[in-house]
């Protein structure tokens, strides 16, 4: 983990924010998947959420109760630095989402942009799911979006998987009750194209 820590704290040390090539001015596609299944008052939590303006879109459509975690600190420190004095009504973690302490049957929904499709590691991806079983309440939702089957093979030095719709709900399993899915296709700062497909399940 210590490896993989630092690997995300050198890449928000040596990049802007909105250069990195997941970077969205507005997370439009996350924010309307959030508001089809959660009111003002869910529990929210952002998975690698890091410098990502989703919080700030929450926040500014009077969602309450957000959690942001990611692996590396200074990404968190940069959105708490833009969000000023709103960034005292979030909740912050610095961890890796597959052995953070997370609080069990806490959270409405789980939202992931960009994270699972970096767990290479099957064990990893088990430990994932795990965190997910137990921290997002029965009846919550989890919307996960990953690379799609015509997606980059790397992204940010790393590899990474790839994903068909099914597949990636195969992952989460009989728990996770699949509501739908769609793709998106992702126009990074550098111009190029990535396929991404959205997974939206109930948590049984």
């Amino acid at each position: 983990m210590a490896d993989r820590r630092q690997h995300w704290e050198t890449v928000y040390r040596n990049k802007a924010a909105d250069q990195v090539s997941w970077f969205q001015l507005h997370a439009a596609s996350s924010l309307r998947l959030i508001a089809d299944c959660a009111d003002r008052d869910a529990a929210i939590i952002d998975v690698g959420g890091g410098a990502s303006v989703l919080v700030d879109d929450l926040l500014d459509a009077g969602y309450r109760h957000l959690t942001v975690l990611d692996l590396a600190e200074p990404a968190l420190v940069a959105s708490r630095a833009r969000l000023g004095a709103r960034a005292r009504s979030v909740q912050w973690i610095a961890g890796d989402v597959t052995q953070a302490e997370l609080p069990a049957a806490r959270y409405d929904v789980w939202h992931d942009r960009a994270v699972f499709h970096f767990l290479t590691d099957p064990a990893d991806r088990a430990r994932y799911v795990a965190q997910v079983l137990k921290s997002v309440k029965p009846g919550g939702h989890v919307i996960v979006a990953a690379f799609g089957p015509g997606g980059p093979l790397q992204c940010s030095g790393l590899d990474v998987m790839r994903y068909a719709p099914d597949a990636l709900h195969a992952e989460f399993g009989m728990p996770f009750r699949l509501l739908g899915h769609e793709t998106e296709i992702h126009h990074t700062p550098a111009g190029q194209e990535q396929e991404f497909v959205y997974c939206y399940c109930l948590r049984t």
